[in-house]
């Protein structure tokens, strides 16, 4: 294949997918802002494959997109760049918009200016575009509960009463984000969606789990709870644990993202267009509790017992995980790393790293 054009690939699964993206093309261009919060140093990160070109540049910015198309023809794009802090986003809106919505639009702009249509665009969206998603009651009776408010956290009422949370599959659960990253997620799922269809473009949509591993931000306070809680764990500090601990998520390690991604580059064409309507759920497929994600990692440093405190934060769902038969059966993919062997992984990685 020809050229592949990555945005936001010095980030996490940028830097993952630099490793397996020059087997399939004869060029690989990774587009990154290297944004301070999870960049300490603005220039190219050492895990970034050397087969990778780097251009440091900001999606918004319509004369990056201009001078880069000057010289290059993608013929795929796989489209991360994005603000990805779920609570940061409540207050700081407009930094979310401006990446998630207007960075998309400039992209697409510029596709068209220079008259260089990609052949392929893959998104990797978000289970935050779900919110709490769906939730069944005694009868099998299916129902859209929203947002829990400040008023029904503060009283400690974390689930729904009388309702089970069901998991998350593309093709059944309607989409109703409880944040403005969520919400913003949605928003490029419909511009590129609309726009690749109308321009003859196929559109590949992945919509992402809790992703975690080695290579995650270690001095981003927004990066995951998984790397938050190793690092408390490992300075045998408390790991604190909200609500009443029973918050459940999909937690799925970096190298199943990354080899998710690249069936999605690879699929026929009418099978990428088809997740338009269907967007691929990409997880481990097993739902894991906050406390129990807390114990592992304690018990992996020998760190004192995770306490549940009660707190909460506003827009956080209480549970989030997802089916994965489809993706699975449409991308011939399968995750292989469970949460069990893939704390050990990362733990292994932060000691590593702090050794450096």
């Amino acid at each position: 294949m020809g050229t592949c054009l990555v945005t936001g690939g010095a980030g996490f699964i940028g830097t993952a997918l630099s490793a397996l993206l020059p087997a399939h093309f004869e060029r690989v261009i990774a587009v990154d802002s290297l944004h301070p919060q999870v960049h300490p140093h603005p220039t190219r990160p050492a895990a970034l494959d050397e087969r990778v070109e780097f251009v440091h540049g900001d999606v918004t910015d319509a004369a990056m997109w201009d001078a880069l198309l000057a010289d290059a023809a993608p013929d795929v794009v796989i489209h991360l760049a994005a603000e990805t802090g779920t609570g940061q986003s409540l207050t700081e809106a407009t930094r979310h918009a401006a990446t998630n919505v207007v960075g998309t639009t400039e992209m697409l702009d510029a596709f068209v200016r220079a008259d260089k249509l990609p052949e392929r665009i893959v998104l990797t969206s978000s289970r935050a575009v779900y919110g709490e998603g769906a939730w069944s009651d005694a009868a099998g009776e299916i129902s859209y509960p929203g947002q829990r408010s400040d008023a029904m956290l503060a009283a400690g009422q974390w689930d729904f009463p009388g309702l089970t949370p069901l998991p998350f599959v593309s093709s059944r659960v309607m989409p109703n984000p409880t944040s403005v990253y969520g919400a913003t997620k949605l928003v490029q799922e419909h511009i590129l969606t609309s726009w690749c269809l109308a321009m003859g473009v196929a559109p590949v949509l992945f919509r992402l789990q809790n992703v975690y591993g080695p290579g995650q931000s270690l001095i981003n306070p927004y990066t995951g709870i998984v790397s938050f809680f190793a690092q408390r764990a490992k300075a045998h500090e408390v790991i604190p644990v909200y609500e009443d601990g029973e918050i459940v998520r999909d937690f799925v390690f970096i190298d199943d993202v990354a080899s998710a991604l690249v069936r999605g580059v690879l699929v026929p064409a009418e099978q990428a267009s088809a997740s338009a309507s269907a967007p691929y759920d990409i997880g481990s497929g097993e739902g894991t509790s906050i406390l129990r994600l807390a114990e592992l990692i304690a018990a992996h440093y020998g760190a004192p017992s995770p306490v549940i405190n009660g707190r909460y934060r506003n827009g956080d769902v209480r549970h989030a995980s997802c089916e994965i038969d489809s993706a699975k059966a449409a991308l011939d993919w399968a995750p292989s790393t469970m949460v069990d062997a893939g704390v050990v992984e990362l733990c292994q990685w932060i000691d590593q790293e702090v050794q450096k």
